[in-house]
């Protein structure tokens, strides 16, 4: 579990498993590669997978801001591949996941996206308004300095559903300070800056593709599956009945078990 420089910047990642394929997950924003340890514990014995600690996320070292995020993190995750993987990616690491797909197809054996967060995709619908809606108090305390209400708007949202005040405080503490990433994430979510929509990008992706959601996610999750798989050429959809977003920690069986049907079928 080493901390080491990965495309410059401080990177901790840690190993799970010894199965004989390699993985590699990437997880969601405000989170860290302990997000993992549910599924790959019920994987062990099919993968090794490996999880690194997003930039300024859990013992990675701090994001300062500059320059551009889903780059930084995308070049990060491809130091981790020397040979064909089966790669792994919630929400904010779906995007991740699939920068690196659409520029390295040949070094994807299979892909897995948990409620990929690229709500480009969904620009114009209602689901989009909603969104923006249900969003806004969250932003409008962040852009007023309340970080606590803004983490606590956010995850009411997009957390596993426990009550924040349930929270321990160092939990809280730790949410609040890094609320802000979230915003280092719009280019990619919201603006599609990593070119994920692009002509034939998503339809350039041969390998087998399962899209996981939430049966209790926000709409604007099915909309995305629905829009990314309709450009996908080998794609299922499964929809996990009573989750929410963070369905790998919440249902750690049934994300392992579905994401072992598209391990099968690779």
């Amino acid at each position: 579990m080493p901390l080491e420089s990965r495309a410059g910047h401080p990177t901790f990642w840690r190993s799970f498993g010894s199965g004989p394929r390699p993985a590699l997950a990437i997880h969601c924003s405000l989170a860290s590669s302990n997000a993992w340890e549910g599924v790959a514990g019920r994987l062990a014995d099919r993968l090794t997978l490996t999880a690194f600690d997003l930039p300024g996320h859990g013992r990675s070292g701090d994001w300062r801001g500059e320059g551009d995020y889903l780059g930084l993190a995308t070049r990060i995750a491809a130091s981790f591949v020397d040979r064909p993987v089966d790669l792994l990616g919630h929400s904010y690491g779906g995007l991740v996941a699939l920068r690196l797909a659409i520029a390295a197809p040949e070094a994807v054996r299979t892909l897995t996206l948990i409620e990929p967060v690229l709500f480009a995709a969904t620009r114009g619908t209602p689901e989009w308004e909603a969104y923006l809606a249900a969003e806004r108090p969250f932003r409008d305390a962040l852009a007023e300095g309340d970080r606590e209400a803004a983490a606590r708007h956010f995850m009411a949202i997009w957390g596993t559903g426990e009550d924040w005040e349930r929270l321990d405080p160092k939990s809280r503490l730790r949410l609040a300070e890094r609320i802000p990433l979230i915003l280092a994430g719009d280019p990619a979510t919201r603006e599609d800056a990593g070119g994920l929509l692009a002509p034939d990008a998503l339809e350039s992706l041969d390998m087998p593709v399962l899209v996981i959601r939430g049966a209790a996610s926000p709409p604007i999750i099915e909309r995305v599956a629905e829009n990314i798989a309709a450009r996908l050429p080998d794609v299922g959809i499964a929809t996990v009945p009573g989750a929410g977003h963070m369905v790998p920690i919440t249902h750690p069986d049934q994300t392992a078990g579905l994401i072992g049907v598209n391990l099968d079928r690779g």
